[in-house]
């Protein structure tokens, strides 16, 4: 049985997708069987970062109405093999999102693949709820902002309090991604560190994300940036995936430039 990892933020424009097509891949780089699935009903975007927006003929709603089974809707990644795509729909709204029907969805998913990342929706509305509802884990993006990491705190409190574990009574493993991290913000205070995020969120840090414009570009063009071996946040969510993974990877301080790393050294022999 798969694992359900759920990718969440309290806002949009975090990174939140981008984080989920980069870690779907690296995860089946690694060789486990993975699939991510769009439950960003009505805004469908998961596709155009992996490159498959032109590969989709059937949906999930489609899928969970019955109209198509799922071998029909899974798509296939260009790249790798070990990854798989599922669509959200266009024409749909949240509303038609219903738990038995979800969790039939992703009991099916379980049995097929290694990682199953569903990529919520931003907020914290009823397409969030029913993303969360059946996760057995969940990824927290934020960006180093107070309003970031305040609605992020808002969305912990909700997968806390409505997912399926915790009314079970067990709980929902939690990791954070910091991401677009700027070293030279950071250290002159105009980002908040990582240590304070951690302190403010209280879960368990799995990456930290520097910024890095070639997320765009490789975003635009459909490719994962992960595929990228001299971007550094490509290199980044290699590191995530692979902890995800069960490998022992050490994590980079992307938080201090060679400039302020050089200033620090500099100091020690004033």
């Amino acid at each position: 049985m798969g694992i359900v990892i759920a990718v969440i933020s309290g806002k949009g424009g975090v990174g939140k997708t981008t984080a989920t097509a980069n870690i779907g891949l690296g995860i089946a780089i690694n060789g486990k069987k993975c699939v991510v699935v769009d439950f960003d009903i009505g805004q469908r975007n998961l596709d155009m970062i992996l490159g498959l927006e032109n590969r989709v003929v059937y949906d999930m709603v489609q899928v969970m109405d019955g109209e198509a089974n799922l071998k029909q809707a899974l798509i296939k990644s260009k790249v790798n093999p070990n990854l798989h795509f599922l669509a959200a729909s266009q024409t749909k709204d949240k509303s038609v999102l219903d738990s038995q029907k979800v969790k039939k969805l992703v009991s099916d998913l379980k049995e097929e693949f290694d990682f199953i990342i569903l990529d919520a929706p931003a907020g914290i509305e009823s397409g969030y709820e029913h993303t969360i509802e059946f996760a057995d884990a969940a990824i927290v993006v934020v960006n180093p902002e107070v309003s970031s990491i305040r609605d992020a705190d808002r969305a912990i409190g909700i997968l806390d309090s409505k997912s399926a574990k915790v009314k079970n009574g067990e709980e929902v493993l939690k990791w954070l991604i910091i991401n677009r991290i700027v070293a030279n913000m950071v250290q002159s205070g105009e980002m908040l560190r990582s240590e304070d995020i951690l302190e403010i969120l209280s879960i368990k840090l799995i990456g930290k994300i520097p910024e890095d414009r070639g997320v765009i570009d490789a975003s635009n063009q459909g490719k994962p940036i992960v595929l990228d071996k001299k971007s550094i946040a490509g290199q980044a969510y290699v590191r995530i995936a692979s902890r995800l993974c069960g490998k022992k990877v050490d994590m980079k301080n992307v938080e201090i430039s060679d400039d302020g790393l050089f200033k620090k050294i500099a100091g020690i022999f004033k």
